[in-house]
This record gives structure tokens, C-alpha cells and sequence, in this order.
């Protein structure tokens, strides 16, 4: 049976392991009984008390701070307890052990149970509680996630603007003209008698084109906040001893990958995360994509893997890094190879992913200059000296769309952000199509007005399937 939405939830709030401090957070209502179980008094809200807090026998399990927040002003809008204690595994699990306890025990004042039906919380019941009961809307609620997973500087700040509020401020701003556009155009279809020219006493063309513009800056930010949040897949590719692992290296700025002259060296894929301008690039370094071994002699069954796996990331890939070796460039079958190559790494990337063209190892090369066939917007560098390092980063960046001045004031969006935008952005043009009509349709354009108003409803919450909702919060950690 699944459990009630109703029902006191209990969880450790702090990450696994050890720590000096770790929280216990409860939340449910009238938790004044459990309160005075554990802590042995009443609480002042909003205050932090030291105090042991208490077995069922009065000896205490541990001393830390208690605080208690009554509802409706608490992080779930229900009473919330916060006990800290020491961060140790065992002192948090006899910590919560005594909650759930101390909530099934008769309290003296009534006989009753203290808190009856006190259950573990599911992962991010507390974030879905406080979405529930008001206290965040859905792109907030999703902030604190993204909160807590950022991997770079940027997009900490970038969520911790959307959990303010942020995006979703920009979201509510749009849906109110949308919504002022909307009882304009539904109230013609009231009523029908009155002979106005609605499209133009209510500028409806003008308000719609207004909307159409809001809508397309809030999509370039939330693609810019998604960048932040998500970064993109970069895979490294080429014949074998190309320099792929030494480039992995110099992009991490560590000793990742092992490197020697010996061909076939990487057998499987490495992968680091990387920030450039606050944008993570997840890179993956590949096998060396080869048919044959020295003398033509088959593969091993090792390598054959490897090279199976580069070929399946190059397939999965966000951008490819081609990887030329410029140190044999005038070797004509090593050049017939490169061609193949290119050619089939086209051929196996995503539809519309760039493939941007590295010629490596300038340091060592005779003639550093690519040969006339290479591509005009290919690169040259040395992964060994850095040469040529800073100028991929930035094309990096540019391939993945990111630009330099969106930083400031840049708000964390979810892919799922995006495809809502985009829906909106479809209605609104459908709608933009019946108002340039020889002859509108007054219904077919509120329809599109209303499914771009629930396709932006979408984002806040407004608009969610309960199924939807459940996996969003089902990712989220438990005690939050």
C-alpha cells in the first residue's frame, strides 16, 4: 500500500558517512508530544537549544541542538523538528530509531499515540511536501536538487537564483499577459453580438508578437541554464597514438589517462568532468579506433571492446573532438585512414552534432601547418606544451552554445524546461498564424493560447501530471 501524502514523515537529513555534525528532521503535524519526548521540554520556534536528547529511560542518546518549527512557517509548511547531533552513522540511526519510537508511544497527557503513523521518508518527500503545501513551486522545488548536485561555481549560483525564484518570477510574468490576452480573445466568443473588431481594438496582433519576444529570451536563458545544470557530452576520437589521452590530460590538468608510444594503450574509455567559464564538459577519451593491429594482425578481443565503446560514445555524443596526428600527416596511408575515419565518424554522430577537426602534436611536427585538405576551421596544438589549448576551450564553449555575458544573473533550467518552452513556442506561433488570417478562428486561437498557458504551467507546477511529479522528487535525496 502506498503511503498516505498525510502521514509525519522522519528522515536523516545530512549525507551518509561520517561528519561532525548530522541532522534528524521530522515533519508532520502538532509534533508538540514527540517534542517533549525527545527533548524533554517545549521549544521556543525558531530558536536553537542545547540539550541531550533522551531515551525512552532519560538517559540521553546524545547532546546537540534542537529547533522546531511550527507550520506554517517551515521549509514543508508542516511543523518541522530539526535535532543536530554528532555526525556519527550509529548516533543519527538511534536518533531516528527514538522518533519513530517515541511517535508510536502512549502520551501521558491523553493516552493517545504521540505521533501516530510516523514513517521513513521517501527521497524528497520534505522538497515535495513543501511544493504540496505552497511553500515552493516546481521549478524552485527542482533548484534545491540542482542545489545540491552543482558541479561548478556557475551553476551553484545559477540554482541557488532559480530556488529564490529567478526563473519562475519570469515564467508567472509571462502566463499573467498570457492569461490578459486570453480573457480578451474568449471574451469575444461571450459574446458574439457585440460587432468589435477585437484584432484590432485589442492590439491582439501586437500583445501576441509582445509575448512571442518574452518567450524567446526566457528560452535563450533557460538553453544558457540548462548548459550550467547539464553540460555536454565531449568524446575524444582518432587513430590510435594520436595524443586523445595527453589531450585528456591537458584539459583536466591531471594524470588521467596513462600515455606511452605503444599503440592500442587505452582499452576503454576514461572520463573526466571539466569547467570552462562554469560550463561542465563531461570528456571521455577513447580507444583508438583502428581495423587491424602491426602487420595487419587481428585485434584482440580487449581492444575490439574498447573500440566497440568509442564508436557507441561517439553515437551518444553532444560534440566530437577528431583527433589528427600531425606528426604523420605526409604518411599517405595514415592520411587514407584519417580520411576513413572522418568519414565514418560523420556518419555514426548524432544528426547535427559538430565534429570539430584537431591536429595535435605541433610541438613535434616538421611542418606545423595542416595539410590542404584539412578543414579550414581546424585546429592546431600541442597537448604535451598547451599550445593551442586556450583557443579549443573556447570553441568548446562556442559549440555548445554557450555565451560569455550570460553568467550574470543566469537562472538553472532542466531539459524538460526546454521541451515546455518549446511547446509554448509552437502554440503561440499557431495562434500568431490565426490572427494573420484572411479569416481567424476566435476559438482555434484561444486554444493555442490555452495550451501555451499550460505548457508554461508545466514548469511551476501549475500544469504537472502527478506521475511526472513523482519522478522529479523520486530523484532527490533521501531527508530532503
Amino acid at each position: 500500500m502506498k503511503p498516505a501524502a498525510s502521514d509525519p514523515i522522519a528522515a536523516i537529513a545530512t549525507a551518509p558517512g561520517r561528519g561532525a555534525v548530522g541532522i534528524v528532521r521530522v515533519s508532520g503535524p502538532a509534533l508538540g508530544p514527540l517534542v517533549q519526548a525527545l527533548c524533554g521540554r517545549a521549544l521556543k520556534p525558531r530558536e536553537a537549544t542545547y540539550l541531550p536528547f533522551l531515551e525512552a529511560d532519560g538517559s540521553a542518546i546524545d547532546h546537540g541542538l534542537a529547533l522546531f518549527f511550527p507550520a506554517p512557517h517551515s521549509y514543508t509548511g508542516e511543523d518541522v523538528l530539526e535535532l543536530q547531533a554528532h555526525g556519527g552513522p550509529v548516533v543519527l540511526q538511534l536518533l531516528l530509531a527514538r522518533c519513530l519510537q517515541a511517535a508510536s508511544q502512549a502520551d501521558a497527557a491523553t493516552g493517545a499515540p504521540r505521533l501516530p503513523h510516523l514513517r521513513l521518508a521517501r527521497p524528497g518527500e520534505f522538497t515535495e511536501r513543501a511544493f504540496l503545501n505552497g511553500k515552493l513551486d516546481l521549478a524552485q522545488a527542482e533548484a534545491v536538487a540542482d542545489l545540491i548536485d552543482a558541479s561548478t561555481e556557475a551553476a551553484a549560483r545559477g540554482a541557488s537564483r532559480s530556488l529564490s525564484g529567478a526563473f519562475s518570477a519570469r515564467i508567472h510574468a509571462l502566463v499573467q499577459a498570457l492569461i490578459q490576452l486570453r480573457m480578451l480573445t474568449e471574451a469575444t466568443l461571450d459574446f458574439p453580438e457585440e460587432d468589435i473588431d477585437f484584432l484590432t481594438q485589442a492590439n491582439a496582433r501586437g500583445q501576441l508578437e509582445d509575448l512571442r519576444a518574452q518567450l524567446a529570451q526566457i528560452q535563450a536563458s533557460a538553453r544558457q541554464g540548462a548548459l550550467l545544470r547539464e553540460g555536454i557530452k565531449v568524446v575524444i576520437a582518432g587513430q590510435p597514438n594520436a595524443g586523445k589521452s595527453s589531450l585528456l590530460n591537458a584539459l583536466a590538468g591531471a594524470e588521467l589517462a596513462i600515455v606511452t608510444p605503444q599503440a592500442g594503450t587505452t582499452r576503454d574509455v576514461v572520463q573526466q568532468t571539466i569547467q570552462i567559464e562554469g560550463v561542465p564538459l563531461h570528456v571521455l577519451d577513447t580507444a583508438g579506433l583502428r581495423s587491424a593491429g602491426e602487420d595487419d594482425a587481428p585485434l584482440d578481443v580487449v581492444e575490439q571492446i574498447g573500440i566497440e565503446r568509442a564508436w557507441q560514445h561517439i553515437g551518444e555524443a553532444d560534440a566530437v573532438l577528431l583527433l589528427h596526428d600531425l606528426t604523420r600527416h605526409d604518411d599517405p596511408a595514415h592520411a587514407a585512414e584519417d580520411a576513413r575515419l572522418a568519414q565514418a565518424v560523420a556518419t555514426r554522430a548524432p544528426a547535427g552534432v559538430p565534429v570539430l577537426h584537431v591536429w595535435n602534436k605541433a610541438d613535434a611536427a616538421v611542418n606545423a601547418t595542416p595539410p590542404a585538405s584539412a578543414l579550414p576551421d581546424a585546429l592546431v596544438l600541442s597537448a604535451r606544451t598547451g599550445h593551442g589549448l586556450e583557443t579549443l576551450r573556447r570553441r568548446l564553449l562556442e559549440l555548445a552554445g554557450w555565451q560569455a555575458t550570460a553568467g550574470d544573473g543566469l537562472f538553472v533550467a532542466r531539459t524538460r524546461h526546454l521541451h515546455a518552452l518549446g511547446r509554448a513556442a509552437a502554440h503561440l506561433q499557431a495562434a500568431a498564424g490565426q490572427i494573420d488570417s484572411a479569416a481567424p478562428a476566435i476559438d482555434l486561437l484561444a486554444e493555442e493560447l490555452r495550451l501555451a498557458q499550460q505548457a508554461l504551467g508545466e514548469i511551476t507546477g501549475e500544469f504537472t501530471p502527478d506521475d511526472l511529479l513523482g519522478v522529479i522528487f523520486s530523484r532527490f535525496c533521501i531527508g530532503k
